[in-house]
């Protein structure tokens, strides 16, 4: 009895196989009309979007010494006093956390006009097979388009150059990275430019604020004491200061040295999109949802039945 009841269930199992064949078989072209319809969709949109490119420049932090300060070294790092020609932060963490303040980003989008120059331009973009007809098609200018307030088509650019630009660095060289992806392999290059300026800028001026307030802390401690001791520790802790102030304006950009420029990237080095790989994507996704589809009818039909 058991070896009959095993050889129905394969029986069974056999029959539900043919039965799942059949139904593909039998609605076989369905799955080619779908799959073909998906997959022309597909290449019609990657032929849609334009190349984007990416522009870098690598950098690596400033080693410079520390001036002789003999034992006030221990008792400025009590202080919380860095006397050192770097920043008292990580490069990376202090540029991370400048570019993704909003105050800051703000003031760059106003004075170098980027939320007029994020516009794509045209001419500057790349198509497969140089067709832009569909891009152009896709991309009619709208005059219904809701005016938006200041604010918030700013806010709108600082959240674009969010996803546009990253900095980050190879923790065993300590090799920093600051990258720009676009569509204008042009402006990706000069965005480099700008925020490698104006983030070693905004840090320069940070930091010398901080000396210039631990200056002005000294020399009304030095006022106010009468101990000889303490008067000479304190001038030397204050020259430490005002070397450091010296040794930053050294370099052309604080804190870092730079080893690669940024470039314009060469027209056929396109980062994305990968189109092959998105139509191989769509083309088998869509056979998977063909079949679905077809045995999800096939279940309503006997349903009804």
């Amino acid at each position: 009895m058991q070896h009959n009841s095993e050889h129905n269930y394969i029986e069974e199992d056999e029959i539900d196989l043919k039965e799942l064949f059949s139904t593909i078989w039998n609605n076989k072209f369905k799955i080619i009309f779908f799959t073909f319809i998906i997959t022309s969709l597909t290449i019609v949109y990657t032929l849609s979007i334009p190349n984007s490119y990416k522009s870098s420049t690598s950098l690596v932090p400033q080693t410079q010494a520390k001036p002789s300060l003999g034992g006030l070294g221990a008792l400025a790092g009590m202080a919380g006093i860095d006397l050192g020609g770097g920043g008292n932060l990580d490069a990376v963490t202090s540029f991370n956390t400048i570019f993704n303040d909003f105050s800051f980003q703000k003031k760059i989008i106003q004075q170098y006009n980027l939320t007029q120059r994020l516009i794509p331009n045209e001419e500057n973009l790349v198509f497969a097979l140089g067709y832009n007809g569909i891009y152009k098609m896709l991309h009619k200018d709208n005059q219904d388009i809701k005016i938006k307030a200041e604010d918030e088509i700013i806010f709108d650019t600082y959240k674009e150059l969010l996803t546009m630009i990253s900095i980050s660095s190879d923790k065993k060289s300590g090799i920093i990275n600051l990258s720009v992806e676009s569509t204008d392999r042009f402006l990706a290059k000069e965005l480099v430019d700008i925020y490698l300026v104006e983030l070693t800028t905004q840090l320069r001026k940070i930091e010398m604020q901080n000396v210039e307030d631990q200056l002005e802390y000294y020399n009304q401690e030095l006022d106010k004491t009468d101990d000889l001791s303490m008067k000479d520790q304190l001038s030397q802790l204050a020259s430490g200061l005002v070397q450091k102030k010296v040794l930053s304006r050294a370099n052309k950009l604080y804190n870092v040295n730079q080893i690669t420029k940024a470039q314009v990237a060469y027209i056929k080095d396109k980062s994305k999109p990968k189109r092959g790989l998105i139509v191989i994507v769509a083309f088998i996704t869509s056979i998977i949802l063909g079949i679905f589809m077809v045995f999800f009818i096939e279940f309503l039909s006997k349903k009804e039945e």
